[in-house]
Formats: structure tokens, C-alpha cells, sequence
């Protein structure tokens, strides 16, 4: 799978995509990224890929034209494996669900938005969808972008160790497409500064386990994200438990 990044800030990318399990599906070949600088293609002696925007008002908007004559080149035909993404803060709100999907695709070119948004005819007739990570604003869509490089990577076969480990995580959806939090995990030593690790962890019963797993998700669910718990409430013909 290829991951391009369009920015105009290429080095911001140096660190992010060179550690953990990104650097190495990188290092094996499982995976590619191919960052793309926007100024390549400008062709005014100041490299400009922003101006004004129509009607007034405060900021910059990066120009369709570069951002077009980018991804044209980059991609000459644009297939069904081949999906272009907008980061802005006005995109679909990015899920686990979403990143399963782009999972799925051979080839994702992520346009990092900056200023104060981008000309929305990119939005309209080039890119095929607009993600945003969060309700709130960033400097730019380059950590945005990185967030779903990483997010999406370690989805596919042979980016993480043990692949058994992506599905049994918090958003992970059950075999009724619903999502739910983790559990809380524990590890060595079984007691640290008086706190315990509950006792149905240390007696070897898998099943108990198992099942206080699955209560403990949900409970933590219900605390943390509530509106998971309500979404699972009305959707399953059973208690939440």
C-alpha cells in the first residue's frame, strides 16, 4: 500500500513516519509513503500557493491550481484502488470504521490543508472526501494527515506484530458492527502502592476472564464514552453486559 502526502512542509514528515510500527513496515516494504511538496508545482518566481479569499475576510486559502496540477501528476488516471483525502477541519470525522476502509484501498494521497482552509473546488472536484481527526482546529492537516497514515497502516496484513492485537481494541467493532472501548489491561506487579489487579486476572479461568473483559468494556464504555453505550443500548436486544 502507498501512502502520498501533499504539504508544504515536507520535513515536518521526517520524524513521524520514521519510528514504531509505521518505520518499519516502511523498513520491510509492506507499506510506502511518498511525500510531495506543493511548491513543486508553482511556477511564480515566490512559490505561491495561497491567497485571499473572494468576499473578504481574515486568512489565507491555498489555490486550487497547484493543488489540481499535484494530484493530476501524481495520479495521471485515477482508479477504484486510488482514493484522494482532503484534511479539514469541515471533513466526515475520522473512525476506526473509516480507517478499516482506506485500509482496503491500494494507493491514498492526503492533501494537507493550512491556512484557513483550502478553495472548496478542490474539495468539490478533486478530492474524493474530507476527514477531519477531531472537533477542533489545527495549524495545518499535517499532523491530521499522519494521524491516519498511522491509524490505517497498522491495519493492514503484517504492519503489526500480532494482527489478532488490531481486532480485540478499543473501536474495534463485535459481530453486531457496534464499537466499544478496550477493557483496562494490567501488567506486572500484581499489587503497586496498595492498587490491585483484580483477582479474576490472576486465576488462569479464561472464561472468567473473558467475561470480565467483556463487563469492564462495557462499564468503561459507558464512563468514558457515553454515547457508544447509548448507540449499543439501542441497537442490541440485550443489556449492554
Amino acid at each position: 500500500m502507498t501512502f502520498h502526502v501533499l504539504t508544504i512542509f515536507p520535513e515536518f514528515f521526517r520524524g513521524p513516519f520514521e519510528h514504531g510500527v509505521v518505520g518499519k513496515a516502511v523498513e520491510s516494504g509492506r507499506i510506502a509513503i511518498r511525500i510531495h511538496n506543493l511548491r513543486d508545482w508553482t511556477y511564480d518566481r515566490h512559490r505561491t500557493v495561497d491567497d485571499r479569499p473572494f468576499g473578504g475576510g481574515e486568512g489565507m486559502l491555498l489555490k486550487p491550481e497547484p493543488l489540481f496540477e499535484a494530484v493530476e501528476s501524481i495520479w495521471p488516471e485515477r482508479g477504484p484502488g486510488r482514493r484522494a483525502v482532503l484534511m479539514s477541519a469541515s471533513g466526515r470525522l475520522f473512525d476506526q470504521e473509516m480507517a478499516k476502509r482506506l485500509a482496503g484501498m491500494e494507493e491514498i494521497l492526503l492533501i494537507a490543508g493550512r491556512y484557513e482552509g483550502v478553495d472548496e473546488r478542490v474539495a468539490e472536484h478533486l478530492a474524493d472526501e474530507e476527514i477531519s481527526i477531531g472537533d477542533y482546529v489545527l495549524s495545518g492537516g499535517e499532523l491530521a494527515a499522519a494521524v491516519v497514515v498511522d491509524a490505517v497502516a497498522r491495519l493492514r496484513e503484517g504492519v503489526v506484530g500480532n494482527q489478532d492485537s488490531t481486532r480485540y481494541e478499543s473501536f474495534s467493532s463485535d459481530e453486531y458492527g457496534l464499537n466499544m472501548l478496550d477493557c483496562p489491561q494490567y501488567t506486572r506487579p500484581a499489587e503497586f502502592r496498595g492498587w490491585k489487579v483484580p483477582d479474576v486476572l490472576l486465576n488462569g479461568n479464561h472464561a472468567e476472564i473473558r467475561k470480565w473483559r467483556e463487563a469492564a468494556a462495557a462499564e468503561k464504555t459507558r464512563r468514558m464514552r457515553p454515547e457508544l453505550a447509548r448507540r449499543r443500548a439501542d441497537s442490541l436486544p440485550g443489556p449492554l453486559e
